[in-house]
């Protein structure tokens, strides 16, 4: 470990380590609204490379959601291209896999139906799927919880649920919108930990979307920080901390550091928006 943070790279949007999986080039959107034409965000480009941890972070407003949306195919594009190993997306792509604010379990299945599902659409044997479906129950820490059905678990047992469902059928890039946002904060840094172990040993290339400063440390290689609206990418800041990573290294002297770095960034942006709000609020009252 270093005794400093390693220097926030410049504005540069590529990084030149491993494959890259997804590619955003020049990404921008705007939304027509009875105050006029919105820009949500603009002229965006980087990179996840392979095996990659990387968080996406901003003020509210910021088009995080709108880049997220983008990604996953959920909206259509604006400007520019997002290609997924090269394949332009242009809807929901079976490569990226979700994971969404709110558990999105199903709650008349029990756990394992739950993982299940996504095989089950895709016509694996049932008994193979099962079998499948087991494994990832056990990876994100619910082995002896197979039969209990969602009302029976914790918010984050059952984000944990999610999660397990989400790679199941093995996505190429894991896609996760402020997943922790509804838990409270311990349950929040340990699922952290789970989350990096699976990753590490799925060597799952993850792009996380939030807005708490301290997971997009803790979890990530490189953390991109976006500009109050419109949402482009300020700065991308490289995480020079040793893996395997546990929430232990919270209290670090190098994390400390890295949170304040980042946080000086994202006040300016915050501060920012607030003043544009404040100034919109005053003209309309």
């Amino acid at each position: 470990m270093t005794g400093q943070p390693a220097p926030a790279s410049p504005t540069a949007n590529t990084d030149s380590r491993g494959k890259p999986i997804l590619v955003a080039d020049k990404v921008g959107r705007h939304f027509d609204t009875a105050e006029g034409s919105v820009i949500a965000v603009d002229d965006i480009s980087f990179s996840v490379n392979e095996n990659e941890f990387v968080s996406v972070i901003g003020p509210s407003g910021c088009g995080k959601s709108t880049l997220f949306n983008l990604i996953g195919g959920l909206l259509p594009m604006g400007e520019g291209s997002i290609r997924i190993e090269g394949e332009p997306i242009n809807g929901p792509h079976p490569a990226i896999g979700m994971v969404f604010q709110e558990d999105a379990t199903f709650p008349w299945r029990t756990v394992l139906e739950n993982v299940a599902f996504p095989l089950e659409l895709q016509g694996v044997p049932k008994d193979e799927r099962l079998e499948k479906a087991q494994q990832f129950v056990r990876l994100v820490g619910l082995a002896g919880f197979e039969r209990r059905y969602p009302t029976e678990l914790s918010g984050g047992m059952r984000q944990r649920v999610s999660i397990a469902r989400t790679l199941a059928h093995e996505p190429k890039l894991l896609l996760m919108d402020e997943p922790f946002a509804a838990l409270d904060e311990q349950t929040r840094l340990l699922l952290g930990d789970k989350v990096l172990q699976i990753q590490q040993e799925l060597r799952q290339t993850v792009l996380l979307i939030t807005h708490n400063i301290t997971e997009a440390v803790q979890l990530s290689d490189r953390v991109l920080i976006m500009t109050y609206r419109p949402g482009r990418i300020k700065r991308i800041v490289p995480i020079d901390l040793p893996r395997p990573r546990t929430s232990e290294m919270l209290s670090s002297d190098v994390f400390g550091r890295y949170v304040a770095e980042i946080w000086a960034d994202l006040r300016e942006e915050a501060s920012r928006g607030m003043l544009e709000t404040e100034s919109h609020s005053r003209q309309g009252a």
